[in-house]
C-alpha cells in the first residue's frame, strides 16, 4: 500500500525539515556575521556593500535541518560594487572576505574558515551551521542581478539571488508539497552520496516536473516520478524553463544541461561528468525499484533502504 501524503509530510516535518526555532537562531547568527562583515568591508576598502541576501535553500524554505551530521548551510549573498569584474578581482574579494571573517572570529579555529570556488565560508561547530558569504559584482543597471566567477575556471555568470528565491515560491505556489518533495529528495541524495548533483539540481528537476506535469496530488507518486525521469533520461534531455523562453538561446556541449532559470547562459550542471552522469542515473534507477517494492509491501524498512533508519511515519 503506497504511503499516504500524511504519512510523508510527518516524516518530512518531524525529521527533514529545519524547526521555527533552529532557522531563528541561524538568522540571529547570520544577521549578527552580516553587520560585523560589511562594517568591516566599507572601514577597511573602497568597497560598498549595496544590498545584502540570504538566499539559497535557507531563503527557500527547502533547507534540511542537520541530519546524521549532515551540514546545514546558509548563503548570505553580498551585493558589492568598485570591482573590476574579472577573475583575478573576484578572487580577491574572495580572499579579502576570508581574512575578514578571521578578524570577526578570532577565537575560532583556522580550519573553521575556507575558500570554496564562489565564496569565503565560516563553521559554527556549536550550532552546526555553516554560512557562504557569496560576494557578487552588482551589475550597473539591474540591481538584482550581478556577477560571480568560479575563481578556479574564471567562468563568469550573471545571477540573481531574489529571483532564485522568487523562482521556487512560484513551484511553491503551483504545488503545495513542493518543497516537501525537494526536502525528500535532497535527503535521498545526501544519504545515498551521489556525485555531483548539487540540491540547486534537485530543486529544478522538481520544477522542470511541476512544470511539465502539473501539481503533484499524490507525493510517493512525484518522488517515484522525480526518480523514474533521471533514470529514464539519464539526464541527458535539456532543461529549461518559462522564465528563459523569451531570452537568446545558448547552445551547450556539457553531457547534463539544465539552464538557470535567471540567466540562460549559464548550465548549472556544467560540472557533471559523463560517468557521474551514468551513475546517478543507476543510482535513481535502483532507487524506483527500491520504493515500488516499499510501497507494495508496504514496510518502513525497506524505505529505510531509500531515506535512511530515521525514517517514520509516526511516533
Amino acid at each position: 500500500m503506497p504511503l499516504s501524503n500524511k504519512d510523508l509530510e510527518y516524516f518530512d516535518h518531524n525529521v527533514l525539515r529545519l524547526p521555527g526555532e533552529k532557522r531563528t537562531e541561524y538568522h540571529a547568527q547570520v544577521d549578527n556575521l552580516v553587520s560585523e562583515l560589511k562594517k568591516r568591508i566599507t572601514n577597511k576598502s573602497e568597497l560598498k556593500v549595496t544590498k545584502v541576501v540570504k538566499a539559497g535553500s535557507f531563503a527557500k524554505y527547502t533547507i534540511l535541518r542537520n541530519v546524521d551530521d549532515y551540514p546545514t548551510d546558509v548563503d548570505v549573498v553580498f551585493y558589492i560594487t568598485g570591482v573590476e569584474e574579472n577573475s583575478k578581482s573576484y578572487e580577491e574579494l574572495c580572499n579579502q572576505i576570508y581574512e575578514l571573517l578571521i578578524d570577526i572570529y578570532p577565537s575560532k579555529k583556522v580550519d573553521d574558515f575556507k575558500i570554496q570556488r564562489r565564496a569565503a565560508t565560516v563553521t559554527f561547530v556549536k550550532s552546526g551551521l555553516i554560512v557562504d558569504v557569496v560576494p557578487v559584482l552588482q551589475h550597473s543597471t539591474d540591481m538584482d542581478h550581478g556577477w560571480q566567477f568560479d575563481i578556479k575556471s574564471g567562468v563568469k555568470n550573471l545571477t540573481c539571488a531574489p529571483c532564485h528565491i522568487g523562482f521556487i515560491r512560484a513551484r511553491k505556489e503551483k504545488d503545495k508539497h513542493f518543497r516537501t518533495l525537494v526536502r525528500l529528495a535532497k535527503r535521498w541524495k545526501h544519504f545515498h552520496d551521489i556525485p555531483s548533483l548539487k540540491s540547486f539540481h534537485i530543486e529544478l528537476i522538481m520544477a522542470h516536473l511541476v512544470d511539465t506535469e502539473g501539481p503533484a496530488e499524490s507525493i510517493e507518486k512525484r518522488f517515484g516520478e522525480f526518480l523514474l525521469y533521471i533514470s529514464r533520461t539519464k539526464l541527458s534531455e535539456r532543461i529549461d524553463f518559462p522564465e528563459n523562453s523569451r531570452k537568446r538561446v545558448v547552445s551547450f556541449s556539457d553531457p547534463v544541461v539544465i539552464i538557470d532559470p535567471v540567466s540562460p547562459e549559464n548550465n548549472v550542471a556544467s560540472r557533471i561528468t559523463k560517468d557521474e552522469q551514468e551513475r546517478i542515473a543507476k543510482i535513481a534507477e535502483d532507487t524506483w525499484e527500491t520504493a515500488v517494492y516499499a510501497s507494495v509491501e508496504n514496510n518502513d524498512e525497506v524505505w529505510k533502504e531509500i531515506f535512511g533508519n530515521r525514517f517514520k511515519t509516526k511516533d
